[in-house]
C-alpha cells in the first residue's frame, strides 16, 4: 500500500565563488579564500563552496615569462621564482588553515591552487569537509603556455568525495575538454562536478550545459574575475595598463543534471552565486541517459584508466 505522506525532499546547498585572487601574494590570496568561504557557509548557508582555478598562488593572466621559441630571459626566470615562491607546499600551512575553515564551519570546499613540490609546481584542485583535507586533483594537461609553468598529474589524483550527501569531484579548466576524463569521472559516480577555470568565453557556457547533460550531474563552474588593478604595479600584462582593463571576465554558473542553468553566469564584478540543488534530479535524469551504465556498451567500447602514480625515480639509491 502507497504512503500518502511525501518522502523528504534531499538538497544540498551550493556556492561558487567569483572573485580575484592576488597574485604572488599568498598570505593575502589565503586570507581572502577563508573569508569568501566563511561567508558562501555563513550568510549563504552553502554546503559546498567552490573556488575559482589557482586561486591560492594565483594566475597570471597575459604574462609571458620572457619566454620566445628556444630562449628565455633572465627577468622572466626571475618572474618564475616570483611565481614558484608564491605556491603552496601539500601539506602546508595553507592547506592546514584551510582545512580548519571547513572543519570548523562543517562544510565541503574546493579550492583551485598551485602546487609546488621540488622545482615543478603543479595547477590542483584541493578538496576539503568537515573532517579537514581531503585529497588533492593535479590537472593532467596544462593548457597551451601553462605548460611552461605547470607539471602534468598523473591518475593518481581523480578522486570523488562522498560527502554522505552526494559525490564530489573536479576537472580543471580545459580538462573539461577531455572526453576520456569525462568518462571516467562519470563512472565513479560524481553527482556535483566542479569545474574551477579561467575560460571567460561564451562557449564555455555550452561546455558546463553539455557536462551536466552528458554526465547527468549537477555543474559548479568557478571562475575568477581579474582586473589589471588587482596585479602588482612592477607587471604588464599584454592586455595593457589600465587599471580597468578587465584580464578574466566571470562567467561562473551552476548547471542543472538536465542542463538548466540555475544561478549566472554572472558577469561584470564579483560575486558568489548560490542554488539549493534537489539531489533527486540525478535520478531523474539518469532515468533515460547513464553514460557509464545502462547508456553504455561495454562490449564495443571500454576505457583503462591508469590510477598509479608515476614517478621518475623509484626504489632505493644506493651509495657504496
Amino acid at each position: 500500500m502507497l504512503s500518502d505522506s511525501p518522502e523528504p525532499r534531499r538538497s544540498v546547498t551550493v556556492a561558487v565563488v567569483q572573485a580575484a585572487a592576488p597574485l604572488f601574494d599568498t598570505p593575502a590570496a589565503l586570507a581572502r579564500a577563508e573569508e569568501l568561504i566563511r561567508e558562501a557557509a555563513g550568510p549563504r548557508g552553502a554546503e559546498v563552496v567552490v573556488l575559482p582555478e589557482a586561486f591560492l598562488g594565483g594566475y597570471p593572466k597575459g604574462l609571458d615569462f620572457g619566454i620566445t621559441v628556444g630562449s628565455r630571459t633572465p627577468a622572466g626566470r626571475d618572474l618564475f621564482r616570483r611565481y614558484h615562491a608564491a605556491a603552496v607546499e601539500i601539506p602546508g600551512p595553507e592547506v592546514d588553515a584551510l582545512a580548519a575553515v571547513t572543519r570548523e564551519l562543517g562544510v565541503h570546499a574546493v579550492v583551485g591552487a598551485v602546487e609546488r613540490q621540488g622545482g615543478t609546481l603543479y595547477c590542483v584542485a584541493l578538496f576539503f569537509g568537515p573532517d579537514g583535507y581531503l585529497g588533492l586533483h593535479r590537472k593532467l594537461v596544462p593548457t597551451a603556455a601553462e605548460r611552461y609553468l605547470w607539471g602534468q598529474g598523473d591518475g593518481s589524483t581523480l578522486p570523488v568525495i562522498d560527502t554522505g550527501t552526494a559525490r564530489l569531484g573536479a576537472a580543471i579548466c580545459w580538462e573539461n575538454y577531455m572526453p576520456l576524463l569525462r568518462t571516467a569521472m562519470y563512472a565513479k559516480g560524481v553527482d556535483l562536478w566542479c569545474a574551477p577555470t579561467v575560460d571567460d568565453r561564451d562557449a564555455w557556457q555550452a561546455t558546463m550545459r553539455h557536462i551536466a547533460l552528458e554526465g547527468r550531474c549537477f555543474v559548479l563552474s568557478a571562475n575568477q574575475y581579474l582586473r589589471r588593478d588587482a596585479l602588482p604595479d612592477d607587471l604588464h600584462p599584454v592586455q595593457g595598463d589600465e587599471p580597468d582593463t578587465v584580464l578574466i571576465g566571470g562567467g561562473s554558473v551552476i548547471v542543472s543534471p538536465l542542463g538548466k542553468v540555475l544561478a549566472g553566469p554572472l558577469r561584470d564584478g564579483e560575486g558568489i552565486l548560490t542554488a539549493e540543488l534537489d539531489l533527486d534530479d540525478l535520478a531523474r535524469a539518469r532515468f533515460d541517459l547513464d553514460t557509464t551504465g545502462h547508456y553504455a556498451r561495454p562490449d564495443v567500447f571500454t576505457l583503462h584508466v591508469d590510477e598509479s602514480p608515476r614517478t621518475t625515480v623509484t626504489g632505493s639509491l644506493r651509495t657504496e
